[in-house]
């Protein structure tokens, strides 16, 4: 594993490569690092890949973008870009989660022709739900201010019990703490708690009929992440032609948790293109 770092514009993006092959490029949510998308699993490059993973601006070992609003899913989509051209790469699968699903949806939009195939994996963003956005973004501004005034603990207090069945609480918590404390920038991260939730990665649903790409979206069910509904889910796939939705069975642990068998889904897709 090799250590990179990518210009973007008006930051540096920090990152690692891995493997040689076909490339696979991760990326991560909204409050997390690189090493959250396939949870520091190595099988993909063992299996022949080459795998780029990279911290978003602001977040891990990423510079923070010039202005506290310059987190959102046009820019997020740009840095992909850089990253691409920085490492010499015509076309890619893109695997990421949550934030990172609906950054790669954008950019797949905007450049089809860079993108191999897409792993969507637990999006939120549904571009026809605005009946809650103002309790949506006073629960993601309270988290930014917990995080900017208390730091790591100020946003476990903001974020409050997890609304997940009691095996899952611990845990819950516990990556919480683990993927706050991992920032080199939490102040930037607490500037993207605000501006990415107030961006739209697509504006609706008809968009995403133009991804004719290879695509595989990863739900998990909503008794362990109810923050990434099954349903949304679902409609991400019904929306992009010919996509396959896959889960953990009812009751177990997410998939998208599971680093090595998230990467086997992502290797599969990688086979078929």
């Amino acid at each position: 594993m090799a250590e990179i770092s990518v210009p973007a514009g008006d930051v540096t993006l920090a990152g690692e490569e891995s493997g040689s092959g076909p490339a696979i490029v991760l990326l991560h949510g909204l409050t997390a690092t690189r090493r959250y998308v396939v949870m520091g699993s190595r099988a993909l490059a063992r299996g022949g890949h080459r795998v780029i993973a990279y911290d978003a601006r602001g977040h891990g070992a990423s510079t923070p973008a010039p202005e506290p609003d310059a987190y959102g899913y046009a820019t997020l989509a740009a840095d992909l870009l850089a990253v691409l051209d920085a490492r010499g790469i015509d076309r890619a699968v893109l695997a990421g989660g949550s934030m990172g699903a609906h950054t790669l949806v954008r950019f797949a939009l905007d450049h089809g022709d860079r993108v191999a195939g897409l792993v969507v994996v637990t999006p939120a963003f549904e571009p026809d739900d605005e009946q809650d956005d103002e309790r949506r973004l006073a629960r993601w501004d309270a988290l930014s201010r917990g995080l900017r005034e208390g730091g790591v603990e100020g946003f476990v207090a903001a974020y409050g019990e997890p609304a997940v069945p009691e095996p899952y609480r611990e845990t819950v918590v516990k990556v919480l703490r683990q993927r706050l404390g991992a920032h080199e920038h939490p102040e930037a991260v607490a500037d993207a708690l605000r501006a990415v939730p107030r961006s739209r990665p697509f504006g609706d649903w008809r968009e995403l009929a133009e991804l004719d790409l290879p695509a595989v979206v990863v739900a998990s069910r909503d008794e362990a992440d109810p923050e990434h509904p099954y349903a949304v889910g679902e409609r991400y796939a019904e929306a992009i032609p010919g996509a396959r939705l896959v889960s953990e069975a009812p009751g177990s642990s997410p998939l998208a948790w599971q680093g090595s068998r998230l990467s086997h889904v992502i290797a599969e897709l990688g086979e078929r293109v």
